[in-house]
């Protein structure tokens, strides 16, 4: 089989296993947030974190919870790294240093999963279990309820309650991630991902040199790295190591895992609102830019006439030839159109405009699908603005979902859109213009710019990967990057649940011959063309300079 049919079947099996989760996992997910009743060992924990499980929260109030649960979270992982050396299953690591422990930290409790450290040599494996793996269910949980009050939002009438935050916490824990992490877990250590509490081997390699060889816990921490789009791997090689990702099979299940949730949501949303079409048209407009993305990627990885892959046969710098270009392009452009930042290739190495391609999916905002939850109430918040062009254009009052789409709500969207822009160029700005951080940067020209502009683009979406070629462990960068990470989740997220309580407080409005019809292909068009235009282009000018100059020279 060739290497282009190859990457069309794995294609096709991937779209297939996703359209067969969309209903019932949607479903599912909507049955979850929506049911009165409360299991038991849900009453249990309820009562012993002293909550009424009964009580319905404002949108402010929800807020706090999240905001006050990722401080506590923050504090937590940062004593625990700075604690390692004191703690079981250390593996005789010493302690992170305080500008590391603060940017992991960061990272973790944001979902970003931005890693400045090597997994394998830094983090002993109770840090590694108790510590980022209990952050990857908290974070991507955090980032689902938003959007689950959001959604509320559209579907509640002359109120200005959104849920409990709590509640809503502890169900997406026990009933959605941590089932379906368990079941993925035993798939992939079917499939040869390690799992174990070994230390560092030593052994003998074929050449003759002596090598240490880590173990440890790394498919349970593999399964909820993918599902909750999180991305920090238990290895610096991330899902390139073939102990976290060891063939063809586990890296499209790997795929699989880090879509499906994001896929799966937007038939929740349809549920929930009580109008599936509304759920096949935010999925359809998500599907047309992963395959758009997707496409081009490959594209340009294995249509490149560059000098060096013409002499190897194929631009295979930084790819692991156990996957090759197509599977290596799709894992690459499905992490960075969701906030996962797990990578099975080098990012760096791919060619200019097909690292081009990578950088402008996330700044695309990460809606095609996104991370989880993330990516839908972004893709809604872009929504609200298309409602309001579409009624500029007719000269109508703007609604959504009987919902009138008024000045406070166009300002909080307005807002949420240009934060995470802001944070990104304001970043690359800065690290550009201070003498010593350009020191960090091991390559010059454009491709230097494109690799700062990467991490800060990367960071501000809360997606985690990475260019190579740039020294970022270092304090400025871990701090400077942990600030926008923080930023860049919490500051969106208080505008998204203002904006639902917004909605909430007000009363429906019967649809009229002059409301636009939202489950159309006509609005589908006019998403992707807001998407494109009040998004994409934000970074134009950043990307002229950095990889489109690189491609065309």
């Amino acid at each position: 089989m060739s290497t282009a049919a190859a990457g069309w079947l794995q294609a096709g099996l991937l779209v297939l296993a996703l359209a067969l989760s969309y209903r019932p996992l949607g479903n599912y997910m909507a049955a979850t947030f929506t049911s009165e009743k409360h299991l038991r060992v849900e009453r249990v924990l309820y009562r012993l974190i002293g909550v009424d499980p009964e009580a319905d929260q404002r949108w402010s109030v929800y807020a706090r919870g999240v905001l006050a649960f990722s401080a506590v979270s923050v504090l937590f992982l940062y004593a625990f790294q700075r604690l390692q050396d004191h703690l079981l299953l250390s593996l005789g690591f010493g302690p992170v240093t305080p500008d590391q422990s603060f940017n992991t930290a960061a990272s973790f409790i944001t979902n970003t999963n931005w890693q400045s450290y090597s997994g394998e040599s830094t983090m002993g494996y109770l840090v590694q279990m108790a510590g980022l793996a209990v952050q990857n269910f908290a974070s991507a949980a955090v980032g689902i309820i938003v959007v689950i009050a959001l959604i509320r939002g559209f579907t509640r009438a002359r109120t200005d309650r959104l849920g409990n935050f709590w509640v809503d916490l502890v169900r997406c824990v026990f009933r959605l991630l941590l089932p379906i992490a368990v079941v993925s877990a035993v798939v992939l250590l079917a499939g040869g991902v390690v799992q174990n509490f070994a230390g560092t081997q030593d052994v003998t390699t074929l050449a003759g040199i002596h090598q240490a060889i880590p173990g440890g816990p790394v498919a349970s921490q593999e399964a909820i790295k993918e599902l909750g789009t999180n991305g920090g791997g238990f290895y610096n090689a991330n899902s390139a190591h073939p102990f976290e990702n060891p063939n063809p099979f586990t890296n499209l299940f790997e795929i699989y895992l880090l879509l499906v949730i994001s896929f799966a949501l937007p038939r929740t949303f349809g549920k929930m609102v009580g109008d599936n079409r509304q759920g096949y048209a935010i999925v359809g407009v998500m599907g047309i830019l992963w395959v758009a993305s997707a496409s081009l990627l490959s594209y340009f990885e294995s249509g490149t006439k560059s000098p060096a892959a013409l002499a190897a046969g194929a631009a295979m710098e930084g790819k692991e030839v156990r996957f090759g270009i197509p599977a290596s392009a799709l894992f690459a452009s499905s992490t960075t159109l969701t906030s996962t930042g797990a990578v099975n290739s080098a990012h760096d190495s791919l060619t200019p405009l097909g690292g081009g391609v990578a950088l402008f999916d996330m700044m695309l905002g990460e809606i095609a699908p996104g991370g989880t939850g993330s990516g839908l109430y972004g893709i809604l918040i872009l929504a609200v603005v298309t409602v309001f062009v579409a009624g500029l254009m007719v000269g109508r009052t703007p609604e959504y979902l009987t919902k009138k789409i008024q000045a406070r709500e166009i300002k909080l969207a307005s807002i949420y859109i240009l934060a995470t822009p802001a944070l990104a160029l304001v970043g690359t700005a800065l690290a550009i213009s201070l003498r010593g951080e350009r020191a960090a940067i091991l390559n010059p020209g454009a491709h230097g710019l494109s690799e700062v502009l990467y991490a800060f683009t990367s960071t501000a979406n809360n997606n985690g990967s990475a260019f190579a070629g740039l020294s970022v462990n270092t304090a400025w960068y871990n701090t400077a990057l942990g600030i926008v990470m923080i930023l860049s989740r919490f500051v969106p997220m208080i505008f998204v649940l203002a904006l639902a309580g917004s909605l909430a407080q007000q009363k429906p409005v019967p649809a009229s011959v002059g409301t636009l019809t939202t489950h159309r292909p006509l609005f589908a068009v006019m998403l992707v063309g807001v998407v494109l235009i009040v998004v994409g282009l934000t970074y134009f000018p950043a990307l002229a300079l950095g990889p489109i100059a690189e491609g065309l020279a």
